[in-house]
């Protein structure tokens, strides 16, 4: 899979901006704030329908626009689809394929598949939980579209479910009428069954996905660190509730129906707390996924140097774990090889060099590794120029 032609309009920096490019690597080079990461950004934004630099989408369109739009040819298995999608932040977002309307924008995500390194993902180990809450569930959706429909629906039930508790709470400390009081409790049930359904399919995806990182996390990080083993780094689920003991099933994985049922169980076991604030406590959204390296964890106790070798194998895990799956996802380095030692930087670069695409952006054509020879194009105030093929 990659990229054949990307064209911008109101996206960002750009007015308008057509990209020709094509399989291996291209990097893009110009100074900070000339655009270049504006260019990978886009193409990243098509894959998750997020940006990795923002929250909204407000600061991707351009200032006194109201809309952007980002169009990419995409070349996959020798067919091309044209991907489009129209951000209208406040609004619903619309996206097309082959110019043909889809129903909902989020059906575009998993038609084109990014693996995205950039100097943000030191959050991934240093950040909080919802960080790491954000990494497991891009990957998800990216290995598997339809929980981007999942996701929105525990959002939605979430938010639903929150809305009640505090009603329901402030009913009680009101000395409200008792039966206001078991009105507000009798629709709180209806979203406990809700909130233990989505959870628990989320849940059960999420606990089958950390299992299937837990190897190759454990093989990039003895590649890319200095002096590892592959016993070093370690990462596991942790739930915002005791999960029922594999033992009991086999040494698998609990299912949704056992899942669902837990989560019942422990929303009514910490029923008098919630609505004392007002939140919900249990679920998913509470979890965390917990990095080790050796007998301690990683965030708080690893060098700057572990906490990036650790951010970057959790990256490149990612992306043996899609490339295992199917295609090549495409590859974005986004000024990462400046935030590297020689080592990790060349170890990085070896590692991905076969990708069918790869995007580099750097400050200076020195910060791009020999071994991502290819393309490459210039970024000045916003002007795209290709240069050359460097087959050095």
């Amino acid at each position: 899979m990659h990229v054949a032609h990307l064209s911008l309009h109101d996206f960002r920096s750009y007015a308008e901006v057509d990209v020709a490019l094509g399989p291996g690597v291209t990097a893009f080079i110009g100074r900070n704030g000339q655009g270049k990461t504006n260019l990978v950004e886009a193409i990243d934004y098509l894959a998750r329908l997020t940006s990795h630099r923002v929250a909204g989408d407000g600061p991707l369109v351009r200032h006194g626009s109201d809309h952007a739009v980002v169009r990419a040819l995409v070349v996959r298995d020798e067919r091309q689809a044209l991907l489009e999608v129209e951000i209208n932040p406040g609004r619903s977002n619309r996206a097309r394929i082959n110019k043909s309307p889809l129903p909902r924008s989020r059906e575009l995500v998993g038609m084109v598949r990014t693996v995205l390194f950039s100097p943000e993902d030191l959050a991934l180990v240093k950040g909080d939980p919802s960080d790491r809450r954000r990494f497991l569930d891009d990957l998800l959706v990216l290995r598997a579209p339809r929980y981007a429909g999942v996701r929105s629906d525990y959002d939605r039930v979430l938010r639903q479910r929150n809305s009640l508790l505090k009603t329901a709470g402030a009913a009680r400390r009101s000395g409200a009428g008792g039966s206001r009081v078991e009105s507000a409790l009798s629709t709180l049930a209806v979203w406990d069954s809700h909130l233990a359904g989505t959870g628990a399919e989320l849940l059960a995806a999420r606990l089958a996905l950390v299992e299937d990182l837990k190897p190759l996390v454990a093989k990039a990080y003895e590649a890319v660190a200095r002096g590892a083993t592959r016993d070093d780094a370690t990462i596991a689920y942790r739930s915002s509730f005791e999960l029922p003991p594999l033992e009991e099933y086999d040494g698998r994985l609990p299912d949704r129906a056992v899942l669902a049922e837990a989560i019942l169980a422990e929303v009514e076991r910490r029923r008098a707390d919630e609505l004392e604030r007002g939140v919900s406590l249990v679920g998913p959204h509470r979890d965390e996924l917990v990095l080790t390296l050796g007998p301690l964890p990683v965030k708080g106790y690893a060098s700057h140097g572990e906490s990036w070798s650790f951010a970057l194998a959790l990256r490149l895990a990612s992306y043996d774990l899609l490339r295992a799956g199917g295609d090549d996802p495409i590859l974005i380095l986004d000024d990462v090889f400046a935030e590297l030692d020689t080592t990790r930087r060349r170890r990085l670069a070896e590692m991905v060099a076969d990708a069918e695409q790869v995007l580099v952006t750097a400050a200076v054509p020195a910060d791009v590794p020999e071994a991502l020879a290819g393309t490459r194009i210039t970024v000045v105030d916003g002007m795209v120029t290709p240069e050359s093929q460097d087959a050095s």
